[in-house]
């Protein structure tokens, strides 16, 4: 049970700080404003230099006044024309006082010309000479104090020399009012909230003033010294949720968000703890509801095994799994560092769960057969694949139908072999009307567990086929992101090309789903969605990470080798049939394949090698898959 966190009021800093970013929009009239002050206060100390304290006053000329407001006229005409009310005060430097120097004494050549020709004898010519130096030398320390007092402010609020953080936060609710307790203490000031609350117009909450809806994003009077924009509604549907973000990103002021209502009921976050909105924000799908007291009955006490377990899904459906209380879980994975980093997340969120850390690699069968029998799982996730379609279509061809075809018989064979109660196959959208070797390779791996599901084996052999996951190794996301960091431009293949994405929580949740579900032979589907343009997607990334698209461009590449403008989940002549699961749906494929046909592919799988060329190895493997069509 989550406990409220401790509220600390703002600091006078803080407030200061506020203050001063209200302000901020108004600089230049406000800044010659000041400047007109401290010129006018620099004639009278001027006077006071020369005429000393008795006479400073009393032996002014009558019209002294008028020629000061005029002076002060000409300096700040002379100010306006060479851009110093542009200067921003708390970056003033050694070139700020350069333009000062030359504007001061500019200024006071003129207006000394001015008096002398207009025979105003009564001023002291040695006011006319000391006015502009003294002047300067005002502006000079305002500018100073000011950064000296932003520098100080800056330090006491964010404990470094880093810049503060002006936020404006859309959403007035409980999420709202447990950041405001603590989001000071890391560095930030909060201006204003947006709330469509009517009722909460014109509030104050933790000190904060509730500015208006959350439209009035857009209002320059709202964005005033704000750098950020925070999204705080993670109670808020899906869709009320994209379009506050939609709203944020047109400011073009970087967007953060506070954990979402899953992050905050699995304890992954807290929710002071804003994070960058990533892709998975903008699907505008509702959160999976599982059937949790089945997946409990699933996996509770339970030895489970996943194959590639430090991979982007395998590492997920662990983690998942974990919160269930399986007996143990048998960490099969290839990669030692994905090993060691799944197994010190499993160690620190269930210190308690017992694991087991095997290096394999499930093209061996002898390894994942000798896994299998001494651990004696229930439950096989087998998620380790090849899944990078440019990388395994040439010269890695072989490899793929190697790891991701025979590696699956092996995974297969073995937990047959082993009295496994239950083993799931992780596929993919690409095994429909496969035009690459990766989608072909998984479409033999599905058709093999329809082989051995009609075997009459005690294993219930399954399938669950979805599209592509945002953030997963080797995703457009990644990559989108690092080439924002570099200044850009993205590469994009086509711009009408298509996907299906899926979070990796969310995958993993309906991957645990159609596990309690499935019987023998079956291909679950998973709802995507609506498939989404990747250009669209490659835009909100730009304007969420705080840029303009005229400040990073897009470019498009052309379709690489065996990639397709749109994927598809079930092929023309499948059907699908509703499950116990309103996300999933059941394909009944009407493919059938016998015992000879299987032969000649675990014949062939276990022949071939790296010597085969690529071109080779799309042919044959055409002559098992007559819906492979190779590009």
């Amino acid at each position: 049970m989550s406990t409220a966190p401790t509220t600390t009021a703002p600091t006078v800093w803080h407030r200061l700080d506020r203050a001063l970013a209200r302000v901020r929009p108004h600089r230049r009239p406000l800044s010659l404003a000041i400047d007109a002050l401290v010129i006018a206060l620099a004639w009278n100390a001027t006077y006071l230099f020369r005429l000393g304290f008795e006479r400073w006053w009393s032996a002014r000329p009558a019209y002294d006044l008028w020629v000061m407001l005029a002076v002060v006229a000409v300096y700040l005409g002379v100010f306006a024309l060479a851009g110093i009310p542009r200067g921003m005060w708390r970056f003033s430097g050694f070139g700020e006082v350069k333009r000062l120097t030359l504007a001061c004494l500019g200024s006071g050549l003129l207006s000394a010309v001015a008096v002398l020709m207009a025979q105003l004898t009564q001023v002291p010519r040695a006011v006319l000479a000391l006015h502009p130096f003294i002047a300067l030398i005002g502006l000079c320390m305002v500018r100073v104090a000011y950064r000296m007092l932003y520098e100080h402010a800056r330090s006491q609020i964010t404990g470094s020399d880093a810049d503060v953080r002006r936020a404006i936060v859309m959403g007035a609710g409980e999420a709202a009012r447990r950041l405001l307790a603590t989001i000071h203490q890391q560095g930030w000031i909060v201006l204003g909230l947006l709330d469509d609350d009517a009722a909460k117009r014109g509030a104050r909450i933790g000190g904060v003033p509730v500015l208006g809806p959350l439209a009035d994003v857009a209002k320059p009077e709202v964005l005033a010294g704000a750098t950020h924009l925070i999204v705080a509604l993670p109670g808020a549907t899906a869709a009320q949720r994209r379009k506050a973000i939609e709203l944020a990103a047109a400011t073009e002021l970087p967007v953060l968000t506070v954990p979402s209502v899953s992050e905050l009921q699995d304890g992954s976050a807290r929710i002071e703890r804003v994070r960058s909105i990533e892709p998975e924000d903008l699907l505008g799908r509702e959160p999976v509801q599982l059937d949790e007291a089945g997946v409990a009955a699933l996996i509770s006490g339970k030895t489970v095994l996943v194959t590639g377990a430090g991979g982007s899904i395998g590492s997920e459906l662990c983690r998942q799994v974990a919160r269930y209380g399986p007996a143990r879980i048998v960490l099969f994975e290839q990669s030692e560092l994905a090993l060691y980093q799944i197994d010190e997340q499993l160690t620190e969120l269930q210190p308690h769960l017992p694991l087991v850390r095997l290096i394999g690699d499930v093209k061996s069968l002898a390894q994942i057969g000798h896994a299998c029998a001494t651990h004696r799982p229930q439950i096989v996730f087998h998620a380790a694949a090849y899944k990078h379609v440019p990388l395994m279509e040439e010269e890695n061809a072989w490899m793929a139908l190697q790891n991701n075809t025979l590696g699956t018989w092996h995974a297969a064979i073995a937990a047959a072999q082993s009295g496994v109660e239950r083993f799931v196959l992780i596929s993919t959208d690409k095994a429909v009307n496969p035009t690459n070797v990766m989608g072909a390779s998984k479409r033999a791996a599905e058709m093999v567990l329809s082989h051995l599901a009609a075997q009459g084996h005690r294993t219930t052999f399954a399938a669950v086929r979805f599209g592509n996951v945002l953030g997963s190794s080797g995703s457009v996301i990644p990559k989108f992101k690092e080439q924002i960091a570099r200044g850009g431009p993205l590469t994009v293949t086509h711009p009408e090309i298509t996907r299906y994405f899926m979070t990796i929580p969310e995958a993993a949740r309906l991957v645990l789903q159609a596990a309690a579900l499935a019987e023998t032979g079956q291909v679950y589907v998973l709802d995507m969605g609506e498939p989404v343009r990747i250009v669209d997607l490659a835009r909100d990334l730009i304007r969420l990470s705080g840029h303009r698209e005229s400040e990073i461009a897009i470019v498009f590449s052309g379709l690489r080798p065996g990639e397709k403008l749109f994927e598809e989940l079930l092929a023309d002549a499948d059907q699908t049939i509703a499950s116990a699961h309103p996300r999933l749906r059941i394909a009944q494929l009407r493919t059938q394949v016998g015992d000879e046909w299987a032969q000649r592919l675990m014949a062939w799988l276990t022949t071939m090698d790296a010597s085969m060329p690529p071109a080779d190895c799309r042919r044959d493997l055409q002559g098992f898959l007559p819906e492979y069509s190779a590009r």
